[in-house]
């Protein structure tokens, strides 16, 4: 190995900036991938680990990100996936290969930095064989730091719900890059659905109206005088899922993609459940992305409109505290993370 360290975000306190350091190479082992990453992308499961809200806090310090693209820099023993030079996505999402937990790093101080199968706010990082997917071709590493989380948690539900959505009334209660992705999916494929979006942050709506019209309304009074065949509720929070299933029509359906606080329990009015209403949760949008790949690929694609306007501002990574406090203030849907300099 040339280079003995490499920079990584590391969680140190809750609530507090993360720290950049320097990472020792560990060895890599088998059922591993050593990954080169060029962006990573920052989810809301991030920001509820800065505050400890995923229940993390006996795991600091410790690495961070699920969600990147990169390429693959070497392999441990018995990988078969893929190989030196491979362009990959990395996703917390299981796949297909060995499944090899990394326990910890080593900064250059030699204190432990606890890891896991995946994490990616880092220059390089080692990652479970079955958390590694090739890149399609004719998507940019800057798009595919998007498809490990992101996009098939937002698309997902929208491509399994295909043929039970079309002509119907349909709400997206929460616009961020959950919601904004499933609010790509079904422009993909209903152009002339009635699709309607729901968000307090006026500059998301902005973001929406500039770039392609549709139906979105900051105030909850706009959407509560009709009810929804199908609702994609994005935004994450116990009283915005209750909010939502009361929204439904009788025979309507809720899908929930988001992760609520560890300690919170939804409350339904169980008379609703009795009339037909229903409510499931989506696990990564119930996709497999060793088949749906393709899937996710068309709609990127055919996306690029509002998708490149969201790509032009790219954080680097010693800057990614500015980005993690853009995202909580709801300035950027998605930030991206560019995390080598060359």
């Amino acid at each position: 190995m040339e280079k003995k360290y490499f920079k990584a975000a590391i969680l140190r306190k809750i609530n507090q900036p993360l720290s950049i350091e320097n990472i020792k190479f560990p060895k890599i082992n088998k059922g591993q991938v050593l990954v080169k990453i060029h962006y990573t992308s920052i989810c809301r499961s991030q920001l509820m680990e800065i505050a400890g809200e995923r229940n993390n806090k006996k795991w600091i310090p410790h690495m961070l990100g699920h969600e990147a693209s990169g390429e693959v820099y070497d392999i441990g023993p018995s990988v078969k996936k893929v190989k030196k030079g491979d362009q990959v996505i990395l996703s917390w999402i299981k796949g297909k290969g060995l499944d090899s937990k990394i326990d910890f790093y080593e900064n250059n101080k030699g204190e432990k930095i606890n890891s896991g199968f995946i994490t990616t706010f880092s220059e390089f990082s080692i990652v479970s064989e079955n958390r590694v997917f090739k890149k399609p071709k004719f998507i940019n590493f800057k798009e595919a730091s998007l498809f490990g989380c992101a996009i098939p948690t937002g698309a997902g539900p929208v491509i399994k719900k295909i043929k039970s959505i079309k002509n119907k009334n349909i709400l997206i209660y929460g616009l961020g890059g959950v919601g904004f992705f499933s609010y790509l999916a079904l422009k993909n494929y209903f152009k002339k659905n009635n699709i309607i979006i729901f968000d307090t942050n006026a500059s998301k709506k902005k973001y929406i109206e500039k770039n392609h019209r549709n139906n979105f309304y900051t105030k909850i009074s706009k959407i509560n005088d009709k009810k929804y065949d199908f609702i994609f509720e994005s935004a994450g929070l116990k009283k915005t899922i209750e909010n939502a299933f009361k929204l439904l029509k009788d025979d309507g359906l809720l899908v929930f993609s988001s992760h609520p606080n560890h300690n919170d329990k939804i409350s339904l009015d169980p008379h609703d459940l009795i009339k037909g209403k229903n409510i499931v949760g989506s696990w990564g949008g119930w996709m497999n992305l060793d088949k749906n790949m393709n899937d996710l690929k068309k709609i990127t694609i055919n996306s690029r409109n509002l998708i490149n306007p969201l790509a032009k501002k790219i954080y680097k990574l010693k800057d990614i505290n500015i980005a993690i406090n853009d995202l909580k203030k709801g300035l950027n849907l998605r930030p991206i993370i560019k995390c080598l300099n060359d």
